[in-house]
């Protein structure tokens, strides 16, 4: 999960729902903002497992695969989206009780394409070197701005489409958070204080997302999985548009830079994926 939030394209809920915990990651996060002692215990045993593979994955990616995404995007991104291809029938197949028969909700599909598209379509800036997150620039204005798109962007993670780096690109921010934790990491602690802010604004939008999108698996579970759906078919624009918001801005993907190879690489990672769910769950 940490592994694609962390890097612009899908985000860590896809992972969640192709494995087949999705539903059980909310529940749990909604049960330690509001559950029963016995259940925030439970919730807090599985989040504990999932954080410490989360924070592994993290510091991975921020040390490794960031340099990767500059150097070799269209193959990552040929990766994605033989990953998301996949993904989406693989979640066709798993829910196809709360799918098929219910083309009315079809229409929730076209709004979780359009909500990505616009996004991505009207991008106003892409990653700003220009904005500091030190201490020495970092106003008040600027704290207000990254509470409020950590909020946001970790409201993409939770849910399964846009990664919540996707939306960091999109504020501007994307290099500067990165770099923030990178120095906090070597630990140079005048960029503490914005990782704290970003730190709070994520826990900020899980507690205002969670119970939202609980509700809606729980009672308009078909209109959701379209809507979801929608997401992750309009996250395949922005992969292709992945490269024109790098620190040095590259073309868009095209059939000359996408990569067959990577592209099924992705595809049979994601169907490793499900057969290792399907060993471990019988």
């Amino acid at each position: 999960m940490a592994l694609a939030d962390s890097v612009p394209g899908v985000s860590g809920g896809t992972i969640a729902f192709v494995l087949g915990f999705y539903d059980k990651f909310i529940l749990s996060l909604n049960h330690v903002i509001s559950g029963t002692k016995k259940e925030r215990m439970e919730s807090l045993q599985f989040l504990l497992k999932l954080g410490i593979g989360w924070i592994t994955g993290f510091i991975l990616s921020i040390l490794f695969i960031a340099s990767l995404l500059e150097s070799n995007i269209y193959e990552v991104s040929s990766l994605f989206l033989g990953f998301i291809i996949i993904a989406i029938f693989l979640i066709w197949k798993e829910e196809k009780k709360n799918l098929v028969g219910q083309y009315q909700n079809l229409f929730f599909l076209l709004i979780g394409i359009v909500v990505v598209w616009g996004i991505i379509y009207f991008n106003p800036v892409t990653s700003d070197e220009s904005i500091s997150v030190a201490v020495s620039g970092l106003s008040f204005g600027l704290g207000l701005y990254i509470f409020f798109a950590a909020m946001v962007s970790i409201s993409a993670m939770v849910l399964p489409g846009i990664s919540g780096s996707t939306i960091l690109l999109i504020f501007g921010l994307y290099a500067p958070v990165i770099m923030a934790i990178k120095e906090v990491l070597s630990l140079n602690f005048a960029y503490l204080p914005a990782v704290m802010i970003f730190a709070l604004g994520i826990l900020t939008g899980v507690a205002l997302t969670i119970r939202g999108v609980k509700y809606a698996l729980m009672h308009y579970r078909s209109i959701t999985l379209y809507f979801i759906l929608g997401l992750m078919i309009g996250s395949l624009y922005a992969v292709v548009m992945g490269p024109t918001s790098l620190e040095i801005p590259k073309e868009p993907m095209s059939f000359d830079t996408f990569s067959i190879l990577f592209f099924i690489i992705g595809g049979a990672l994601i169907l490793l994926l499900e057969k290792l769910k399907t060993i471990l769950t019988h």
